[in-house]
């Protein structure tokens, strides 16, 4: 304080002491604040921070820290907050309801907002989804989006923000506080604003009434609170007095040194800080900092991590000034924000951050119940003024603040700037808070907003780097609100002010980065200036247009003159702005951007002009007179004044010439819009054609009262005509020369010229410019005399001469002039027929004709609809209920799909083919939709379509129909249709456009007779033009013109409509059609022609039938003579790459992949869901699901189910750590021979080398390609068996066969060279089989040079496999020798054809037809796929026998006989040591399917019976883990036919095994038989389903689909008839399995395996594979965010989410915080995808609505599985709409994982695009 008083008046001084007296925490909190820089040596650490917070919290309390803290807490934990506390304690969980306060919820960055537009009164207006789900929005137009920042709050309770009541149960309405509104808004309007606006501060707020949760405080407290607060807050100002406005480096170490600092010391220690932005990529920051500052890479990463979320960060501290300085310009030479500053400001500036952040958490707390308190105080202190100012601003206060004695807030406001990204968001927040506290409140911050938004404004536009944190957008939140609207605009005068603000900053009157007002009225503007440039004025217009918008200023703008007067003075410097001019004779040279900056200008101007005219609906006749003529005066002052200062070129000398047309001569403006200067802006016009558009006030009614009797009285009373004429000549300039450009005549000018006109007339804007301007033009016809204004049009299209009967023209040559004539009759026929503006058609109905006309030309989706339509339409409310009414929307129903919507057939009634928003192509498009309906309808054959009459009941423009009387109209009908007859008679043929004209004309001619058929008649009979001719004889002519019969019905309905008044004149010149008997020769003619036509027919199918007769006896000898010729090759299509016949003649293969998979799922025995899914599954899964899916769309009572979901568990995907590995084979079904294999890899080995920096869609290095014709990923040969397969099968009885080979096996002798080639282990499987066998090379050395070929393609899947078995061994957990032994690696049988059969079977659960099994619905290709793997098995046991005859494969066979039989494995130290039982049975299958396909059905029976034992001892093991109150209960057994005895068969498989008896018992007990034998049914199902593929595959004809009466039979019984496998209830009259199952049983039950209860054996998923479940409605996913997409790794909820579609694990995506430093800084979907996937990663991308494919390090992106309500994709949540899970698209992604096709659809992704970015990029 000492330091102040030499600056202070002492009377001053005299008053703070008084109140001042601090208590000793104040005192102790400002000696820590003023000390801590210099004594933290300016450094400031998370420590710095707890202080700072502990010493304010001390401060603010007192002695009273116990009504704060729960639990009677002396004081807070170390860097905690006090909100933070509270909340943990419990004391947020209930709100308590108070009727008439609002919701106030404060979003957080990515937190879900909902807006309905059906309830909110504009777009502002959003409910937290708490508020949502509580309240009905059905059949309501619902858009959600997430917040990008945190700072927005819920607009639920507040009256102000809804048309229609909610009825939200959480914040009930108050009759008082409508009531309070609607008296403060008159009371406003009736008081008359003062010179200066009163300042509301702090104590003129009154504290929130009616508040009942009220905490009584003691008055120290209270004191101590706010002194406190106002310290803080005056700490926080002095700081950021100091603080720059702008990032820019000191050029020179001097002006570092003389930079304005806070530093009583000028110590010599200076920081670097490195402000953020959204130029730069998180990368290139990191490495600059690693260049800059010697840093690694983690480091840098952490603070550039920092810099992204606090905004801005100190990268480097020290006194070396050059070489800070030196640092600090590299930085700045790439655009980075960097400043350099005292350390000593640079510490106060963080300390001011902790300050921040402590107010927001008081506004996040609460005293006792008491939620409000805080927050009244925190309002009370920022309304009242500083209680001291530094030295710096002491002197510049008024520089900065306009106002005279401001308050906190306005400094805060302005210096707002001067902060970063968190501080600022965080103020935003307590700004916030502090706006919903009472009405009061927000209207005493509006105003002190008010009274600093000029300085706001300036720092926006001209400063702020960080534009999106700017306190500018708080505008938003202020100016949207009704009654704070029309506060500021009364008493802050606001519209004016950014009325002036518009005007000077787009004059450039900007001085020292601030904005000059009031403007200089005599600057001009300059379209190449910096204003133009800046993208940022946008909001600016957007916040006109928000104040301007709410109904209390709307009535202000009516009533007050001054409102219009001064918008007319901005709207006058944007008149003819950029004007163009046409080059004639050679191109422009150079094509400026600068219409891009004009024209967003100009359209958001527009935008304001709209509001503003909208505003005059509630004016009187007196008022929008009054406004009309200021316009109209503001507009004659621009363009018609001549003084030194004008510029020619925006505005030349208006002059009149006379033009003669017809019998009268016209004085017109003069002007050759080929030679002047042309702007498409005309601001002024479009807001008096706004004005005009009240057609209700102009009525004759309204106007009688104030002495006028009509339009054209209002607007010649101060004006002349030829005032209007130039008035109106400036729309009509820029009308003849879109007709000129479209028409070809400015091709010299460039692409500015077609942008400029694209955009003019573009369906969405050009409501706001060219509809103005063509509605000028019609209402002139209503205040002049229409002829003038048609012969003023004539003379600016230049075409004065052409409606005279001359068909040449001096500049425009034949087709210009065609095109031109078009164009002009399109204008005419539009300001003559447009009625919509006449009307003043209510918008609902304007709407639904624009809708009905888009559709009329098809059926199309919402977007494209939108496109059609004007912007302002489709922004309001009625849009999509008015939609529903006209069409129909048809969902869409297949993956490619999208939604449409097709107009009713009743609504084609109100098409008009005409429409003034149709192209000549649409207009046709439409004319032969309504004529095909009107042929169906009448049964006419042309059918004339005839508009309807002009029907304006009231108002200026009732008169417009009698324009149809104007003679010059009548000479331009005529001249229109006798020039296109002249040239047609000139030429031989139509001339240019010919058929567009007679079109135009004739619609032309057909509306005068609808409107004015009388006056047509008498003027069509009696003018005569050219020859002596009249319009009649014209029609006449053309009636019967061959060149245009087309024309014929519409003429001759012209001619019979004028008969009805003129018949004499009509039938006197009407040609008579062609007589009967000419018709009848004629026709005559025609049946001679085609009889003579019938009759060669007849003779050439004669003809035809004597050749087949006589040839078939020939190709009979033909094929007798064939038996004797050699026996062609027998064909298995062609060659794909040599196109040549596959035979034996040559190796051949299969393109294949091998591909790691991670698809077969183990049954998790800890999760009791999953136990309910088993009891539950249907009894076949070879039929479509029992229970139908809710295809639909949107799906019904989506609400509800993803309600009940929810609650359950969120994504349910499976557990990824249950899932097995193995090798995935398919094949594409492309064959190719071998050469050509060989030869197509070696140009994709070029390729690679051609495109080096390309990221090719296969890699070399893993043997990868791609299928030339299909695209498909590949990466082996796969050979294929050539031949029938004749194998006969073995059909000794099972008990006799049994016999047999067992005394075959004795007989035989001994094969120590097969043994040695079994595993050592006695599991009794084959070395050979094995993908690591390292006796694999030395045996391929000496194999025999016959099948070499195929064993290339053999060798191209063991190099494969060799290479994932290597690179799996940690993922695989079966017994198999390690190398260099031999048999190591991935068993084959096993783990890559066991695997492949058991995908494909997986995939077919749930599919199938009646009366098929699941062997049907294998295709060929995948039949072909197994036994290609099988003949891979095969040609592998043969190498090492390729010295037998037999190929080794009885020695074999017997092996796999013995392993079967238990009689072969007691022994102890035998090859078969291994229980038979911890094997997989399916894979002996397999073993018997490659080497002895003859005896399958005898082994298939060993081998489901050896299912059935382990499933028996799986179950045990998995129930009793499991509490059986969990398991769904089933009332009785229901396949006691197929199982028999379930509780014996169990019993007697464990009785070898004390513990599992034992275990069992107690297992029967608690589940009983019906469940164990429903869960034995469903887990040996998918082995039988297995087996039936497998047998199918190899031997069709052996195992064919059996036929039973009723399909009921269940899928199991099908199975086992199917097999010829005896059930397990028929197992007591089988003594042969039952000696079987004992041994196994007896074997496994003595091992280790079963000594403890871990069994050994694991069972398999059995029901349908699913994947992860997403909510129906996707915004549903945002609820309740951190209990579901938790990030595991960073323990955060990722800002862009990523859900496994397999696991339904949430990943961030793309983000640093979970990044893979080891593999390519990869991120954490790449990393989850090796845990999960293996290979393969599937996910959601909830922000980005798309899914994400992943296979090795590449990937791709695929279309979103939802679609919104109008069935379409929303990509990036862009439109906002609510979306739905698409059945069908789902369903799409599941068979793609499903089917292991994620691979080649990445591929192919990436082979169709040459990226040279990597896939990321795509």
């Amino acid at each position: 304080m000492s330091g102040l008083s030499t600056f202070l008046p002492s009377k001053l001084l005299a008053s703070m002491h008084s109140r001042e007296r601090p208590s000793d925490n104040l005192s102790r909190l400002r000696f820590a604040l003023e000390t801590m820089p210099g004594s933290r040596k300016y450094v400031f650490t998370p420590a710095t921070r707890a202080e700072i917070l502990a010493e304010l919290y001390d401060a603010f309390w007192g002695p009273y820290a116990h009504l704060f803290l729960p639990n009677s807490n002396s004081s807070l934990p170390l860097h905690a907050t006090l909100s933070e506390v509270q909340a943990n304690a419990g004391l947020f969980k209930e709100t308590p309801v108070v009727p008439g306060r609002p919701c106030g919820h404060i979003f957080k960055k990515g937190e879900a907002c909902f807006r309905c537009k059906d309830c909110a009164l504009d777009d502002s207006c959003v409910m937290c989804s708490k508020c949502f789900e509580a309240t009905d929005h059905s059949d309501h137009n619902v858009s959600f989006f997430i917040a990008q920042q945190s700072g927005g709050c819920c607009d639920c309770g507040d009256v102000e923000a809804w048309r229609n009541p909610i009825n939200c149960p959480h914040h009930p309405s108050s009759s008082q506080a409508t009531e309070y509104l609607s008296n403060f808004a008159l009371k406003t309007l009736q008081t008359t604003p003062k010179v200066a606006p009163k300042v509301f501060l702090g104590q003129d707020v009154p504290p929130v009434r009616d508040y009942p949760y009220r905490t009584s405080a003691p008055a120290e407290l209270r004191e101590t609170m706010s002194r406190t607060v106002g310290y803080a807050l005056d700490f926080l100002l002095d700081t950021l007095d100091y603080s720059p406005d702008e990032t820019i480096v000191p050029a020179t170490e001097g002006d570092l040194r003389t930079q304005s600092t806070g530093d009583p010391m000028l110590r010599d220690q200076f920081c670097i800080v490195l402000w953020n932005d959204d130029k730069h990529s998180f990368d290139e920051v990191v490495n600059l900092l690693c260049d800059l500052t010697g840093r690694d890479w983690e480091d840098a990463s952490e603070l550039v991590d920092r810099i992204d979320e606090h905004g801005r960060e100190i990268i480097d501290m020290h006194s070396n000034v050059p070489k800070l300085l030196e640092s600090a310009h590299t930085i700045a030479q790439i655009d980075l924000g960097v400043t350099v500053r005292r350390a000593y400001d640079t510490f106060r500036e963080q300390v001011a951050a902790v300050i921040i952040e402590w107010l927001l958490d008081l506004t996040r707390s609460r005293l006792g119940s008491d939620a409000l308190n805080l927050r009244e105080i925190i309002a009370a202190e920022l309304l009242s003024p500083r209680k001291s100012f530094s030295i710096f601003t002491q002197d510049g206060s008024n520089g900065i603040l306009d106002n005279p004695d401001p308050a906190r807030i306005d400094w805060m406001f302005v210096y707002h700037a001067r902060l970063w990204k968190r501080p600022r968001l965080h103020l935003k927040e307590v700004y916030a808070s502090l706006l919903i506290l009472s009405h009061e409140h927000k209207l005493a911050i509006a105003s002190h907003f008010a009274s600093v938004y000029p300085r706001v404004i300036d720092t926006y536009l001209l400063v702020d780097r960080e534009a999106e944190t700017s306190i500018k957008y708080f505008a938003l939140e202020l100016f949207t609100t009704p009654s704070v609207a029309l506060y500021t605009v009364r008493h802050h005068n606001l519209v004016s002010r950014l009325l002036s603000i518009i005007t000077s900053f787009f004059t450039n009157q900007i001085q020292d980065k601030r904005i000059i007002t009031p403007p200089n009225p005599d600057a001009t503007i300059d379209v190449d200036s910096f204003p133009f440039k800046s993208k940022r004025f946008m909001p600016v217009f957007s916040d006109l247009r928000y104040l301007c918008h709410n109904e209390p200023v709307q009535q202000l703008i009516a009533h007050n003159r001054e409102f219009i007067t001064q918008f007319s003075k901005t709207c006058q410097i944007f008149m003819c702005v950029n004007p163009n001019k046409r080059a004639a004779t050679s191109h422009v040279e150079y094509e400026t951007d600068a219409w891009i900056s004009v024209f967003n200008v100009t359209l958001s101007l527009s935008r304001v002009i709209k509001v503003y005219g909208e505003a005059f609906s509630r004016a009187t006749a007196a008022e929008l007179v009054g406004a009309i003529t200021t316009v109209m005066h503001h507009i004659l002052m621009v363009t018609a004044l001549t003084d030194e200062q004008r510029d020619t070129t925006r505005f030349p000398p208006i002059s009149f010439h006379s033009v003669t047309f017809g019998d009268h001569r016209y004085q017109v403006v003069e002007f050759d819009v080929m030679e002047g200067w042309v702007s498409f802006h005309h601001s002024l016009q479009w807001l008096l054609a706004e004005l005009i558009k009240h057609v209700d006030i102009l009525s004759e009614d309204s106007l009688r009262e104030i002495g006028l009797s009509s339009l054209r009285d209002v607007c010649l009373r101060n004006a002349s005509e030829q005032a209007v004429l130039t008035i109106i000549d400036y729309p009509l300039r820029v009308l003849a020369m879109i007709a000129q450009i479209r028409t070809g005549l400015w091709v010299r000018n460039g692409f500015a010229i077609r942008g400029q006109l694209l955009h003019y007339r573009d369906f969405m804007l050009r409501e706001l410019c060219y509809d103005q301007d063509l509605f000028i033009l019609q209402s002139s016809l209503v205040i002049l005399n229409p002829d003038s204004v048609f012969v003023s049009m004539l003379d600016r299209f230049q075409l004065t001469g052409y409606f005279s009967g001359a068909t040449l023209h001096p500049t425009y040559d034949e087709n210009h002039l065609a095109s031109m004539v078009e164009e002009f009759m399109y204008v005419l026929i539009t300001i003559l027929t447009e009625t919509a503006n006449a009307t003043k058609m209510p918008l609902p109905a304007a709407v639904r004709r624009e809708i009905i006309h888009a559709l009329a030309v098809g059926p199309c989706t919402f977007t494209d609809l939108t496109k059609r339509v004007a912007e302002r339409m489709v922004d309001d409310v009625c849009f999509e209920r008015v939609l529903k009414e006209v069409a129909i929307f048809k969902p869409p129903e297949l993956t490619t799909e999208h939604g449409v919507y097709e107009l009713r057939d009743e609504s084609f009634e109100d098409v008009n083919p005409f429409f003034y928003h149709y192209t000549r192509n649409k207009r046709e498009e439409v004319e032969n939709v309504l004529r095909s309906r009107l042929k169906k309808k009448t049964g006419e054959n042309d059918p004339v379509i005839v508009p309807q009459p002009l029907d304006i009941p009231f108002g200026p423009f009732s008169v417009l129909s009698a324009t149809f009387e104007s003679e010059v109209l009548l000479q331009i009908m005529f001249y229109g249709l006798y020039n296109v007859l002249t040239l047609t008679e000139a030429m031989g043929a139509a001339p240019a456009s010919a058929e567009a004209i007679l079109d135009q004309v004739l619609h032309l001619v057909t509306l005068a007779c609808v409107n004015r058929l009388r006056t047509l008649s008498e003027r069509a009979a009696e003018k005569n033009f050219e020859e002596g001719k009249n319009l009649l004889d014209v029609l006449c002519e053309l009636e019967h013109h061959d060149k245009y019969k087309p024309y014929k019905a519409r003429v001759a309905w012209i001619l019979d409509q004028i008969a009805k008044e003129r018949p004499s004149e009509v039938q006197q010149r009407r040609r008579t059609p062609v007589v009967a008997d000419q018709i009848d020769a004629s026709s005559a003619k025609k049946r001679t022609a085609k009889a003579r036509q019938e009759a060669i027919l007849a003779q050439m199918k004669a003809q035809q039938t004597h050749f087949r007769v006589n040839y078939e006896d020939m190709d009979d000898e033909d094929d007798e003579a064939g038996e004797e010729t050699p026996e062609q090759p027998v064909s298995y299509g062609t060659c794909i790459v040599c196109q040549e016949e596959l035979n034996a003649s040559k190796s051949f293969g299969s393109l294949g992949l091998i591909q790691p998979s991670k698809l077969l799922r183990r049954f998790p025995d800890s999760y009791y869901q999953y136990l309910n899914e088993a009891i539950l599954a249907p009894s076949s899964l070879d039929r479509s699901a029992d229970n139908p899916v809710d295809t639909s769309f949107p799906p019904s009572n989506a609400e509800g189910k993803d309600a009940k979901a929810r609650s359950s568990h969120h994504f349910d995907g499976f557990p990824n750590q249950h899932t097995r590995f193995g090798l995935h084979a398919s094949i594409c079904s492309h064959m190719m021979h071998l050469e050509c294999f060989h030869v197509y890899n070696t140009s994709i080995r070029q390729r690679h080398r051609q495109q080096a920096t390309r990221n090719h869609p296969e890699n070399i290095a893993r043997k990868e390609y791609i299928c030339p014709l299909c695209k498909s990923l590949g990466n082996v040969m796969l050979p294929m068996p050539i031949g029938v397969n004749t194998v006969e099968m073995n059909d000794v009885p099972f008990t006799d066969w049994i016999r047999a080979v067992g005394i075959h096996i004795l007989k035989s002798k001994p094969d120590p060279y097969l043994e040695g080639l079994q595993f050592r282990n006695g599991t009794g499987e084959f070395v050979f089989w094995s993908a690591q066998d390292p006796g694999y090379q030395s045996i391929t050395r000496i194999a025999d040079k016959i099948d070499i070929e195929v064993h290339k393609m053999v060798d191209t899947v063991m190099t494969v496999t060799r290479t994932f078995s290597s690179q799996t061994r940690h993922l695989r957990d079966r017994p198999e020798p390690e190398l260099p032994e031999r048999g190591a690696g991935i068993y084959l049988p096993e783990e890559l054809v066991g695997c492949t059969l058991a995908s494909l079977e997986i995939a077919q659960r749930g599919v199938g037809q009646s009366g098929t099994i699941v062997a049907d619905n294998i295709s060929e290709s995948q039949a072909h796929l197994l036994r290609g793997l099988l003949l891979c098995l095969t040609k592998l046991a043969a190498l090492h026998f390729h010295n037998r005859p037999d190929e080794g494969r009885d020695s074999i066979r017997q092996a796999i006989i013995k392993r079967l039989l238990p009689e072969w494995s007691r022994a102890s130290l035998s090859t078969y040591a291994y229980p038979l039982l911890l094997r997989d049975p399916l894979t002996i299958l397999i073993e018997t399917a490659a080497i002895a396909p003859n005896m399958l059905r005898h082994v298939l029976t060993l081998t489901y019976y050896a299912c059935l034992a382990r499933t028996a001892i799986g179950l045990i093991y998995v129930l009793n883990k499991t509490r059986s109150h969990h398991a769904t209960n089933i009332p009785q057994r229901a396949h006691e036919d197929i199982f028999g005895d379930v509780r014996m068969f169990f019993m007697s498989v464990v009785r070898h095994s004390p513990v599992f008896e034992q275990a069992a018992d107690v297992v029967f007990l608690l589940f009983g038989e019906a469940r164990i034998e429903k869960l034995l049914y469903t887990f040996t199902l998918p082995f039988l389903r297995r087996a039936a593929i497998l047998c199918r595959a190899i031997l069709p004809s052996e195992f064919p689909t059996p036929s039973f009466d009723s399909d009921s039979v269940c899928e199991y019984r099908r199975l086992l008839t199917m097999l010829q496998i005896p059930p397990l209830a028929d197992l007591p009259n089988q003594d042969t399995l039952q000696n079987a199952l004992s041994g196994w049983c007896a074997h496994y039950g003595h091992s280790h395996a079963a000594s403890q209860l871990n069994c050994g054996v694991v069972l398999e998923y059995p029901v349908i594979y699913r994947i992860a479940r997403l909510p129906l409605i996707l915004d549903n996913i945002y609820m309740e965010q951190e209990r579901y997409m938790m990030c595991g790794r960073c323990k955060t909820v990722p800002l862009d989410a990523a859900i496994c579609l397999l696991c339904g694990t949430t990943c961030c995506l793309q983000s640093h915080c979970c990044v893979d430093q080891d593999n390519q800084r990869r991120g954490e979907c790449n990393m989850h995808t090796r845990e999960c996937g293996g290979s393969i990663g599937l996910y959601f991308l909830v922000k980005r609505c798309a899914l994400l494919y992943l296979y090795a390090n590449n990937g791709t992106f695929g279309q979103s599985p939802y679609l919104d309500v109008h069935g379409e994709v929303d990509n990036s949540m862009r439109r906002g709409r609510r979306q739905y899970l698409h059945h069908a698209r789902w369903e799409e992604v599941r068979r793609i994982w499903l089917n292991h096709g994620i691979p080649t659809l990445i591929a192919r992704k990436l082979e169709s695009t040459v990226d040279n970015g990597g896939w990321e990029t795509l």
